[in-house]
């Protein structure tokens, strides 16, 4: 019996040896899985993929059962396979799905019966777990085989990996090709920053923006940032106090955090920083709350009593294009050195923090910077 990295190495020799040959011919089945690979919600194909694995690996199980709390004796954990085998396959060879385990979004992981025809997850779109349902139906009625199901599914997401990476490199060249030597002025930059921030699902952009300036100022500053953590990581699973944490040059005592909220800044948030800050085995004294929404006056006051109360903790809440427009005027020379960190960042943060269609609408937006548009 083959072990699961070595089904999962033959389903990418087999679909890179015939890249451009469907392996199903059922085309209802190809139409199903091109939808569920081009979904914008990408937990449905990691399922999947953790589903077919476990199925071809144990033949014995039934690949509608992926909750050991469903309790029959062909049940398997889907989990399992996704965390220990999908994700570093995933990642390995940057393939255009989630880097976290489909089994802990809210649609997928409280489900405790079987995945069977007619059954309605509550997960958005919709149409995408009845398509997911009907392929785990077909595979378990053997209408296809779970290994062709899954190489055909590999083929495709390396099909979509290469696109996408095709259409990024076309719009950078677009945007190298754009610039005639001139520098964008700083407030041209932010304008470019709001209209992106302005976008669908934008809320990993003031993290890139925050570290984008102190990776351009570092020697000045000495300071850098520490390792950024992934999007969708908690805190208390890191063991990071915020989004981005910065230390002296040379030292990794994290000596200022901030953290980014695509919402109002409360009072709560507040204390909750302050608890971490106080329970921490760092001694941090600077902690920004950065923002794309509206400060309240009240909250920046009581923001400004943590000092006195605490003897030496500062919190403070900023404005996120405020921040990025005085850094800007700050250092006027570092400019587009700034704004090339920013799409550095920017490009290679995985799909799931930010997606496609996002870092295109960038290079988009600076494309038509650079040429006055």
């Amino acid at each position: 019996m083959a072990t699961p990295p070595e089904i999962l190495a033959l389903a990418l020799q087999q679909a890179t040896q015939n890249l451009y040959q469907p392996r199903v011919k059922d085309h209802e089945i190809v139409d199903r899985v091109n939808y569920i690979c081009q979904a914008n919600n990408r937990a449905g194909v990691r399922m999947l993929l953790a589903c077919l694995l476990a199925k071809i690996h144990r033949p014995e199980v039934d690949i509608r059962k992926p909750y050991t709390e469903i309790g029959t004796v062909d049940v398997y954990s889907g989990r399992f396979y996704d965390e220990q085998y999908i994700a570093p396959f995933v990642i390995q060879h940057e393939l255009p799905c989630n880097r976290t385990t489909a089994f802990l979004t809210p649609a997928l992981r409280n489900i405790t019966a079987p995945l069977v025809v007619g059954v309605e997850i509550a997960g958005t779109p919709r149409q995408l777990y009845r398509e997911l349902i009907y392929l785990l139906d077909a595979v378990q009625s053997d209408k296809i085989s779970p290994q062709i199901l899954l190489t055909e599914i590999v083929r495709r997401l390396l099909l979509i990996r290469d696109e996408q990476a095709e259409r990024i490199n076309s719009l950078v060249e677009a945007v190298r090709a754009a610039r005639d030597g001139s520098a964008l002025s700083a407030e041209a930059i932010v304008t470019l920053l709001e209209q992106h921030l302005a976008s669908p699902r934008s809320s990993r952009l003031p993290v890139l923006m925050i570290t984008a300036a102190y990776r351009t100022a570092s020697e000045y500053l000495g300071e850098r940032i520490l390792h950024l953590q992934a999007h969708n990581a908690a805190d208390q699973q890191t063991g990071a106090l915020g989004d981005v944490e910065v230390t002296l040059i040379n030292d990794e005592k994290v000596i200022a955090t901030y953290e980014m909220k695509a919402r109002r800044v409360t009072d709560n948030d507040i204390d909750q920083a302050l608890y971490k800050l106080v329970h921490s085995n760092q001694d941090v004294q600077h902690y920004i709350f950065i923002t794309t929404d509206r400060i309240d006056v009240a909250v920046k006051e009581y923001a400004a009593t943590i000092y006195e109360r605490t003897g030496g903790i500062e919190i403070v809440v900023l404005d996120c294009i405020s921040f990025v427009r005085h850094f800007l005027h700050l250092f006027h020379r570092l400019r587009m050195q700034f704004l090339d960190e920013y799409q550095e960042l920017l490009l290679v943060e995985p799909n799931s923090s930010v997606s496609q269609p996002l870092k295109e609408v960038f290079l988009a937006l600076r494309r038509a910077a650079e040429i006055g548009i």
